[in-house]
């Protein structure tokens, strides 16, 4: 697709949204956007985990404020990254499942050809036509096609790989625009080359960061002995230790990996934290460390995201199209995300919002912040979260999640949910029998599907006409072809 029809509808809209001066612009925060990949909520040591230490982040809760209902739409890279960036869901975009460049080993194959399409105008491209040097490092999973390259959807600068995945070790990395093998663990090399930008960044104009790690995404090792000795022989509690076959060494192993990497990613945040103090950026650079979704290990059984995969030592059986091993969810664990936002002068340190927000709101949030007013011809499905940063939260709120995966690769499935503060109703319009309901109050783990219980039938229809709602507002393909009618 050529680029200059995407160009000229930026141009236009650029032209509706209110920039600053040049005295203006360069008065404009920085925003330096940290997004770790499968970093669940529970990864965190302010979260309540007293086994895992995460001293700098909790440092940044203190220093700023931290979301604690904080979920994204899709649990899993690629339809969760789009979102980010569109603030449309998955499904809106064609994005409904991790973006497969090169395994053959899926149910549909390599997609080598699907990706972000630029029709679609990312809040980074209204922010460097505003006046902002933008630079992506790290990860991008949105497609591998030039037309989808993240210099074609508004970074100035990338350097980072394309696909989902890298070498934890000595990756191969696009550098200048070519591939080269950079020695070094991944999660450090990526941190030297943020720091390098903000070493060498222009001062006269404010700067967007997207530093998108790819820790702690599996596998973990090799990790450095700093960050992995604290846990090698952790004693890890299970979070359910009763499940039934439960794999108690596998999910030992996997956790104390997954500490180390969430430690290493604790030591570059340092590392960069002082580097914006020493470079005397802090004070005018926006803050925000998040995730692209949750993660379980030894949660409900299963480890891995929403596309999850059993940890037993005897698996349930495969269904027609859930495949031995396989375990396909929407858990809070898989939906729920880290972030924080520290705002110098704005954010009052220590601030705690139990509003519910999602990925989709950074958009509109990050023009608000920026400057930039939201111009009428863009559709988006988030909302601006300023008013919650700035400590004023709007008298009415809407508490609810609306949630959608269709998976394609390991499994086939159409889930669709719809969250309340109390309930939380998940429905599988491919396989029906997979139905769940939760209450979110008395079992707050999701451990006791209460869906076929009778005295239920009423939250459920209610629920259930909720989905049906959000579906037809985004349009969501599968309506034509899926029959939604609530069989119980």
């Amino acid at each position: 697709m050529s680029r200059q029809p995407i160009y000229l509808l930026v141009f236009l809209v650029l032209a509706l949204i209110k920039c600053s001066s040049a005295e203006e612009t360069a008065q404009r925060p920085n925003v330096l956007f940290i997004l770790t990949d499968d970093q669940a909520y529970w990864g965190i040591g302010y979260s309540g985990n007293e086994q895992l230490s995460t001293p700098t982040i909790d440092r940044l809760a203190s220093e700023g404020a931290r979301f604690t209902n904080f979920f994204v739409p899709t649990p899993v890279c690629s339809p969760a990254r789009a979102s980010l960036m569109t603030s449309k869901y998955g499904s809106e975009v064609g994005i409904t499942d991790w973006i497969n460049h090169h395994w053959d080993g899926t149910l549909r194959g390599p997609e080598p050809d699907l990706g972000l399409d630029p029709q679609y105008v990312t809040w980074a491209e209204l922010l460097q036509l505003s006046g902002y040097q933008t630079a992506l490092i790290g990860k991008w999973h949105l497609g591998i096609n030039q037309e989808y390259h993240p210099t074609n959807q508004g970074f100035d600068y990338f350097m980072g790989f394309l696909k989902g995945g890298v070498q934890v070790e000595n990756p191969t990395l696009e550098v200048n625009g070519r591939d080269s093998i950079i020695t070094g663990l991944t999660t450090d090399i990526l941190t030297e080359e943020a720091l390098s930008y903000l070493r060498s960044v222009e001062r006269d104009k404010p700067f967007l960061l997207s530093l998108n790690y790819r820790a702690p995404h599996a596998p973990w090792w090799p990790l450095r002995a700093e960050d992995y000795d604290q846990y090698k022989d952790l004693n890890v509690k299970f979070p359910h230790p009763d499940y039934p076959n439960l794999d108690e060494a596998e999910v030992t192993r996997r956790t104390r990996e997954y500490y180390g990497a969430i430690a290493s990613l604790d030591r570059s945040l340092q590392q960069i934290l002082n580097t914006l103090e020493s470079e005397n950026l802090d004070q005018n650079t926006i803050v925000i460390f998040t995730s692209d979704h949750g993660y379980n290990i030894g949660h409900n059984g299963i480890w891995h995201k929403g596309n999850g995969h059993w940890i037993l030592t005897k698996n349930p059986p495969p269904s027609e199209n859930i495949p031995s091993g396989q375990r396909p969810n929407m858990f809070d664990n898989s939906l729920r995300v880290p972030t924080l936002v520290k705002w110098p002068g704005v954010t009052t340190p220590g601030t705690e919002i139990t509003n519910t927000a999602t990925i989709l709101d950074w958009y509109p949030t990050l023009l608000d912040i920026t400057g930039c007013d939201l111009p009428d011809s863009l559709s988006l499905r988030g909302r601006n979260l300023t008013p919650l940063l700035k400590g004023e939260p709007p008298a009415q709120w809407n508490q609810n999640l609306y949630a959608e995966y269709s998976t394609h690769h390991q499994s086939r499935t159409h889930m669709r949910v719809f969250r309340t503060p109390r309930w939380k109703l998940i429905l599988d319009f491919l396989n029906p029998d997979r139905h769940e309901l939760f209450d979110l109050k008395n079992d707050p783990e999701e451990t006791n599907n209460v869906y076929h219980q009778a005295e239920n039938h009423e939250i459920v229809q209610v629920l259930h006409g909720n989905i049906i709602e959000k579906m037809t507002e985004i349009k969501d393909p599968l309506l034509n072809y899926v029959n939604t009618d609530l069989a119980r």
